[in-house]
This record gives C-alpha cells, sequence and structure tokens, in this order.
C-alpha cells in the first residue's frame, strides 16, 4: 500500500498518513513525499516521519484565529461600525459559516496524524523502546491539545482514538467529561514520556505537558464536572513551569528575530528559512493592521506586509497603562514613509500616519503635513482608508516578501504556543479560584514589574477583570481570548461592554457558548452527530 497525500474522507480528515514530511528544523530527517509501508516499517527514521507529520499537521491547526480572536473583548471586525457579521457580531452565526469547519477540520488532522502514529509504532523494526515512548508521548501531547482546543469550542465531540482506514459515517459525541478524562489520560502518558530537556528546540518538553495540564485543569475547576483539587493541582503545575522558564527581563526582547529561542519560551510551532520544511510559513506578521499603502510615501511593504483582520478594539489600546513597555512593544504609532510621496509633500523617512495615545485637538492636527488618527477615530473613514488603528509590530517579520491574500506568507520566524508569561497567568487565575489572592497577586506583579510599572496590585484588587485585562496586555494575539473569555464565564459581558460592533447589534447570548457543529459533518453523519442547541 502507499501511503499518498490524501485518503478519501467522507468526515473528519482523520486519514492522515497523506504528506507524510519531515519538519526539519527540529527532526533533520529526509524530507519525502510519500511512505511506502516497507519505508515507514522497515525503518526507525519512518517513526520519526509519522511524528514530524503531527507536528506539521500543528501548524495550520495553531494558525487559524478567526474562531479564537474575533468577537472578543479585544478584536473585533476591521470595519466601520454598522452591518452585521456572524463570526464577530453573533448575528445570524449557522453552522454553514466559512470558518467553523476549517477550525474543526484542522485540528481533526492532527488527531487523525496522531492516531496513525500510535496504532503504527508496533510495527516498525528496529525502533527503541525509548524513541517509541517519547515519540508516542509527542504525538499525544498533540492529540491532547487538539482535543482541549475542539471541545472547548463545540462541547461534546466525536472521541476518535485510532486510525481509520476506512470511510466511515457512524460517529457520536463523546460527552465532555469523557472528552477531558481522554485529554487528561494523554497528558499523563505524555508526561511520563517526553523528555525534559529536548535535545532538539521545538520538540514536546515536560514542560509543555505541564503547562497544557495546568491550563486543562484550570478550565474543568469552573465545570459542574470539576475535580475537587483542580485550581490547586493547576497551581502546582504551573509553579513547576515558572521555575523553570524564568521571564525575560525585557518584554520587547521576547519579539526580537535574534531572541526567538528565550528561557520564556515552552513550546513553539517553527517554520525557519527552509521553503521545504516550512510549508506555507507563518502569517502572524499579517495580524491586525490596515490597509496603510493608501497613505503618501506608503507601499506594499516588506515591513509593515499586509492587513489582515481582524482589528485590535478600542479597549484594547485604552487598556494599557501609562508607562507599560508592552505597548510599544506590541504596537506601532507611528507610520514612516518608506518611499517619497508623488507629490513630494513626504518624503521617504517622515511620518505619514500618528496614532497619539491622547487626542490632539483640530488645531493642532491642522499644524501637521502628515496625518493624524485619534483615538475615537478608528473606526471613522477619513477620506484615505475606511478604518485605521495602531498595527501590530510584535509579529513583524521583516524581509519576508509582500504576499497577496490566497498566497503562501512564507514567514520565518517562530511561532510562540506556550510561554512562561501566560503560564504565571494561568497560575495567578488558579490561585484565585482557589481562595488564595495573595499568591495570585505576586504572579500578576511579576508580569507588571517586568512591563516596567510601578504600580502592583493587591490582593484585594486581583479578580478575574484584573487577570483578564492584564492578559490583553501580555499575551496579545498569542492565545485563544475566546477561550479565556469562556473559560471564565466573562464572554457574554466583555463582548457587549467592550466590542463596539457586536455591541451594536446586541445578538450574543448563552447558546454563543458553543460554535455550531459544521453541517457538512451533521449531513454526512446521517445524523449521529447531533447539533448544538440554538443553530
Amino acid at each position: 500500500m502507499k501511503i499518498r497525500n490524501r485518503y478519501k474522507v467522507l468526515l473528519f480528515a482523520l486519514l492522515t498518513m497523506g504528506s507524510v514530511t519531515g519538519c526539519k528544523d527540529f527532526l533533520e530527517e529526509e524530507n519525502r513525499q510519500s511512505l511506502t509501508d516497507t519505508i515507514i516499517f522497515n525503518d526507525p527514521k519512518g517513526f520519526d516521519q509519522l511524528v514530524a507529520n503531527v507536528y506539521n499537521r500543528m501548524r495550520p491547526a495553531t494558525s487559524f484565529f478567526e474562531l479564537d480572536q474575533l468577537g472578543t473583548d479585544i478584536y473585533t471586525r476591521g470595519e466601520v461600525i454598522n452591518g452585521i457579521n456572524d463570526l464577530n457580531d453573533y448575528v445570524n452565526l449557522t453552522s454553514v459559516n466559512w470558518a467553523v469547519p476549517i477550525y474543526w477540520s484542522n485540528y481533526y488532522y492532527v488527531i487523525g496524524a496522531a492516531n496513525v502514529t500510535i496504532n503504527r509504532a508496533d510495527n516498525i523494526v528496529g525502533l527503541s523502546a525509548e524513541d517509541k515512548a517519547r515519540g508516542l508521548g509527542e504525538v499525544k501531547f498533540m492529540r491532547a491539545f487538539s482535543y482541549f482546543n475542539l471541545v472547548e469550542q463545540f462541547g461534546p465531540v466525536p472521541l476518535v482514538l485510532n486510525e481509520i482506514r476506512t470511510a466511515q459515517t457512524e460517529f457520536s459525541r463523546a460527552p465532555e467529561e469523557a472528552v477531558y478524562a481522554q485529554i487528561l489520560s494523554d497528558l499523563d502518558e505524555a508526561l511520563a514520556t517526553v523528555d525534559e530537556q529536548p535535545a532538539q528546540f521545538g520538540r514536546v518538553s515536560k514542560d509543555a505537558v505541564r503547562h497544557l495540564k495546568a491550563k486543562v485543569l484550570l478550565t474543568r475547576g469552573y465545570k459542574p464536572f470539576a475535580g475537587s483539587s483542580d485550581f490547586t493541582d493547576a497551581a502546582a503545575l504551573a509553579e513547576i513551569v515558572i521555575a523553570n522558564h524564568p521571564l525575560v527581563t525585557d518584554f520587547a526582547s521576547l519579539f526580537s528575530i535574534e531572541n526567538q529561542r528565550n528561557s520564556e519560551v515552552i513550546f513553539s510551532m517553527l517554520y525557519g528559512t527552509n521553503p521545504v520544511s516550512r510549508g506555507a510559513g507563518n502569517f502572524r506578521h499579517l495580524m491586525f493592521k490596515f490597509m496603510y499603502d493608501a497613505y503618501p510615501g506608503m507601499v506594499r511593504s516588506t515591513l509593515y506586509h499586509r492587513g489582515l483582520g481582524p482589528a485590535p478594539t478600542p479597549f484594547f489600546y485604552q487598556n494599557f497603562e501609562q508607562g507599560d513597555k508592552r505597548e510599544d512593544a506590541t504596537i506601532r504609532r507611528v507610520l514612516y514613509a518608506e518611499v517619497d510621496s508623488n507629490d513630494g509633500s513626504i518624503l521617504a523617512g517622515d511620518t505619514t500616519v500618528y496614532f497619539p495615545k491622547v487626542a490632539w485637538s483640530a488645531e493642532k492636527k491642522r499644524t501637521k503635513k502628515y496625518t493624524v488618527v485619534n483615538p475615537g477615530e478608528y473606526f471613522t473613514p477619513n477620506g484615505v482608508t475606511i478604518v485605521q488603528y495602531p498595527m501590530f509590530k510584535k509579529f513583524d517579520d521583516p524581509g519576508v516578501a509582500y504576499t497577496n491574500p490566497g498566497i503562501d506568507p512564507e514567514g520565518k520566524r517562530d511561532a510562540y504556543i506556550f510561554r512562561a508569561g501566560e503560564t504565571r497567568l494561568l497560575a495567578a487565575e488558579a490561585y484565585l479560584k482557589a481562595g488564595n489572592a495573595t499568591a495570585a497577586a505576586g504572579h500578576v506583579n511579576a508580569l507588571r514589574a517586568r512591563a516596567g510599572l510601578t504600580t502592583m496590585l493587591a490582593p484585594e484588587q486581583v479578580d478575574i477583570h484584573a487577570i483578564l485585562n492584564e492578559s490583553a496586555r501580555e499575551l496579545a494575539g498569542e492565545e485563544s481570548r475566546w477561550m479565556s473569555l469562556k473559560r471564565t464565564g466573562t464572554l457574554q459581558e466583555r463582548v457587549l461592554a467592550y466590542n463596539p460592533h457586536a455591541a451594536l447589534n446586541k445578538a450574543i447570548e448563552a447558546k454563543h457558548l458553543y460554535r455550531p457543529i459544521p453541517q457538512s459533518e451533521v449531513n454526512v453523519s446521517g445524523g449521529s452527530i447531533a447539533q448544538n442547541t440554538g443553530y
């Protein structure tokens, strides 16, 4: 049997032996477009290729942000504040929304590739017990990561734990409690077998497992089927990770191209300069940017790149306190011309757009030859662009070619999945829920101190909203904001308070704590997969 690019699938994209390729950045294996059973089962390196395929499947899964960002308190659609939108505004969100099946399939691709590796490992000749255990631990971690995202987004989901070699249509949705039990089982097995400090950067470590397990336990702690010690167990795991991954001194250095692999990084997706192993490439450098090239002296740039929604909300910008170094490291308030403007009024290197933190008077604005956009004007057409706002720079990938929509972006920089800044916030939330506000404040204040702030929070000031506000400053664009709001029971409240488009429509309701199951999955299953209530 030849293992080719794709099996025929009727349902989940779970037949994923296809395109078994090596992630050369960390596995250093030969990249092969197709592998025969003879190669896989008679060469221990074939096992590495199976494991690498799971990592490779994680790239698109961790790069599809629409369900993680849109319709939250700090991200909205990059449009004027009128009209309706299904995903961001929760107006007429249905099971045929374009983003829903992509998110679903991306994570089931990871699960399918993991299941193939797990089921076939015993048949590989010459594979040492140690290498097999380590590799299986890594893929079980990624399967757990995938199911965690799926169960939080969709609620009960089909729990598929073995390779599917023939087309199947009858699947049922496992209860959330059962999915969580499987996630924790996979994580416990992974923790027992992966390396404490992998020899190759990018492979799953014990601290990556501990971080994810802490997040899973913290999330389960809010649920009706919570374990009695979920919050304290989550805090204990987070403390181990924090001890092993000290915060870097300077927040801005976290996002320096030269310092991507630092003490704070726990787990990241690798891309790099090799176009074969990089695949489509990282595209985070395109995020949270408007169509800046309409302004004098601006061109489609290898620094600024093209705009790719969503947009930060006004609250996101207001949330930064004076003196917070994370603000300057995250956003760009000044755009400098890259060429001379056609009329010569703006020369290369001149300011062409400026976003003051505090609004300028109309008189002061008139004294400048460049465009000044005040807070409150980000979603108001100004005669040049429809919307305009301070753009993200923390993910900049200078020198990567400008690409149009539909073309691989080929970004080279690593993508952080877990880092200790998030671990600190998970610990703070776990301690708060366990009744230890003093410990919670300690972790929040560690981040505030690193950010250059001198005003620390007293224990009585730390509540869920304080932690979420800190998370918005610390982790902007890095984590699933939607899942954080859902976990803490603040999704509806904060969306209506801070998302201007969703607040205009006031459509979000309790049913939106779960996404609709993709209608294609319901249809193909013949109804064995039931739709979520309200959809």
